[in-house]
């Protein structure tokens, strides 16, 4: 018997047809063209999928991803919000919804994104953690905006840490840690910098001295660094179908007393969150030896993770 396509409404007023066998037909034949490496007539197929059934929300959401790897962000973004229109929502396009708000400093747009998350899972941990990272960078935006003089915060950190009246053995040290501006100063903790050959508590008190100064301290830019890693993940994994390793949760390492002890007080929730970190960070852990590093180091690498290079 011929299938009659259905009436239905999208929007206020829009009414369409929809056709979902035929959609069915062109996502079946995408995804084998994606298989085959064939991914410009898998992204033909997924346009005639979502013109078939436009309330179709694995339609969209399929297409809205494949724009999204092939840099197509504002059709994407387009197709995420109608896909995330269609009740219930996908989860995941929500959370990719709220990745693209966040690149384009739409953060309330972003919260609400990821509430709608947690309303359903309050437990769900990728939107918990992306939900404190867009809040940071909401607050620093916020910051940013109530300081008159934002020009001159941004040229202070971009100073180059030899402008200031350090002893040579400090520049010397600094220079070698690949450290060139106020900034990389701030992004590292006290640990990292006495982890390193030759740099000695002489210096380290040089140089807190030398920031307690300026308001400034030690570490205080690390929530960035860790952010800016984390999402460095994201993006080395998105389009690979592995994201999904960086949102399991640090138990599944099964790690010893120690080290499980060392990555709670550090806050670390995730195995995204433990490969944002440094050795010399975990090193900073009171009673975390060398022993505990190299158990984490080869966790990690069981999942194809490694901790974070101070440079990066």
């Amino acid at each position: 018997m011929a299938h009659d396509p259905l009436d239905v409404v999208i929007g206020v007023g829009d009414a369409v047809k929809r056709d979902p066998q035929a959609a069915a037909r062109h996502l079946a034949a995408a995804k084998a063209a994606d298989e085959s490496g064939e991914r410009e007539k898998a992204t033909a197929e997924l346009r005639r999928a979502v013109s078939a059934d436009p309330a179709s929300a694995e339609a969209l959401f399929r297409l809205a991803y494949h724009l999204d790897l092939m840099g197509e962000e504002d059709e994407a973004l387009s197709l995420y919000e109608r896909c995330c229109e269609v009740k219930p929502a996908k989860v995941n396009a929500l959370l990719n919804l709220a990745v693209m708000y966040e690149d384009r400093a739409e953060y309330a747009a972003a919260e609400r994104c990821l509430r709608q998350i947690l309303e359903s899972n309050p437990n769900h941990l990728r939107a918990q953690l992306f939900m404190k990272d867009v809040q940071a960078s909401r607050e620093m935006v916020v910051v940013q905006e109530d300081d008159r003089d934002i020009f001159k915060r941004k040229a202070l950190l971009d100073t180059p840490v030899t402008d200031f009246e350090l002893s040579v053995r400090a520049r010397t040290c600094l220079k070698k840690m690949n450290i060139r501006t106020l900034g990389d100063l701030l992004k590292i903790t006290e640990a990292e910098l006495l982890s390193y050959k030759n740099f000695g508590e002489s210096s380290l008190t040089e140089i807190k001295k030398m920031l307690t100064a300026k308001g400034l301290r030690m570490g205080m830019g690390l929530e960035d660094a860790h952010r800016a890693a984390r999402r460095a993940l994201l993006e080395q994994y998105k389009g690979s179908g592995k994201e999904a390793v960086l949102a399991k949760p640090v138990s599944d390492l099964a790690l010893s007393v120690r080290a499980r002890k060392a990555v709670g007080l550090l806050s670390i929730q995730t195995l995204g969150d433990l490969a944002a970190h440094t050795e010399a960070e975990l090193m900073g852990i009171k009673n975390f030896g060398a022993t505990s590093l190299k158990e984490i180091r080869d966790r990690l690498a069981e999942h194809g993770l490694s901790l974070r290079a101070l440079d990066a």
